[in-house]
């Protein structure tokens, strides 16, 4: 294992900013960029830094072990806003802006488009990149490989993680400014990875991001590893899961919870009045399906989505 800062800057009135990345077997020019693993890019991806150090304390276990095949490389980034985190905020500190809308970045920009321009300097070219982001809604859901459609996305290899499902999704525009977009449009097989927590520790679910990195790696002929097979994937979209969405404002209180069963009409939960305490709306399935995501919130907005359902075939 080699430990390298990728990317450094001085800063006032605190410590030295540093991007660490390690690198595991082949080092030096003839070394084959294979993989790249980045973890941590808001302050409150506790669980996605939490993931990348386990996976390198495996990997330099594997390297050891003499598992890593031929000139192939792998980078561990674990995390890429310990400013941000050291201080509990989800953004970065000075200006509230979100390094995973910055990419490609700009050089000469200001320091988060920096940031960005940097990391896709030094992570670009190698065969698959992985990153491991926080969900976009707060609340508990399975954990999945998401795949933004460019154009370029390869769901087939998306299957080789052995995760419960493999979700698509339509091109938003600010796609275009995700790692994982600039990725895929440099030649790298990009893979978004969404473990199931952010802001607290998981180590179950942090242990199956773990492993379904490894079966991946294995299954490309890039370690020696004996795994378990996983999952075979569903693919879904997800324009096509329902959303069941509140009637009224209030304390969120949650029957149903992530990877259950439920039936159209099943009572999911309910909004009770925060200051009289009586229910002030049911929240109630609308299809057969699968709970996919649902929210964990002590509170919920009206006309919020508190559960996202994936609908049985032949619905």
């Amino acid at each position: 294992m080699k430990k390298e800062i990728l990317y450094s800057f001085s800063s006032y009135l605190r410590n030295e900013f540093k991007i660490e990345g390690y690198r595991f077997g082949k080092q030096g020019d003839l070394a084959e960029p294979a993989a790249c693993i980045v973890g941590a890019m808001r302050g409150n991806e506790y669980q996605q830094l939490f993931i990348c150090s386990l996976l390198v304390k495996r990997l330099k276990e594997l390297e050891a072990e003499g598992a890593i095949v031929g000139e192939n490389q792998i980078l561990v980034v674990p995390c890429v806003n310990n400013f941000s985190m050291n201080v509990r905020m989800k953004y970065w500190v000075s200006d509230n802006s979100d390094i995973n809308r910055q990419f490609p970045g700009n050089f000469d920009g200001d320091t988060t488009s920096r940031l960005a321009a940097h990391l896709l300097d030094k992570t670009k070219g190698f065969r698959y990149g992985i990153h491991f982001p926080s969900f976009y809604r707060k609340g508990d859901f399975i954990p999945h490989v998401r795949m933004p459609s460019t154009g370029k996305e390869s769901v087939s290899l998306a299957n080789l993680f052995g995760l419960p499902y493999v979700v698509t999704s339509k091109h938003r525009n600010y796609d275009k400014t995700t790692l994982n977009y600039n990725w895929q449009i440099n030649g790298t097989d990009a893979f978004s990875i969404y473990s199931g927590a952010t802001g607290n520790l998981d180590e179950p679910l942090a242990k199956q991001a773990v492993s379904s990195v490894l079966r991946f790696l294995t299954r490309m002929g890039i370690l020696k590893y004996n795994c378990h097979n996983g999952y075979i994937a569903s693919i879904i979209e997800e324009e096509d899961m329902v959303q069941v969405r509140t009637k009224a404002a209030g304390f969120f209180r949650r029957f149903a919870g992530v990877n259950e069963e439920v039936q159209r009409g099943q009572m999911l939960g309910e909004i009770l009045d925060p200051y009289e305490g009586n229910r002030l709306a049911e929240v109630r399935s609308n299809v057969n399906g699968i709970v996919f995501y649902a929210a964990n919130q002590p509170t919920i907005l009206e006309n919020a989505t508190a559960f996202q359902i994936i609908k049985k075939l032949h619905e």
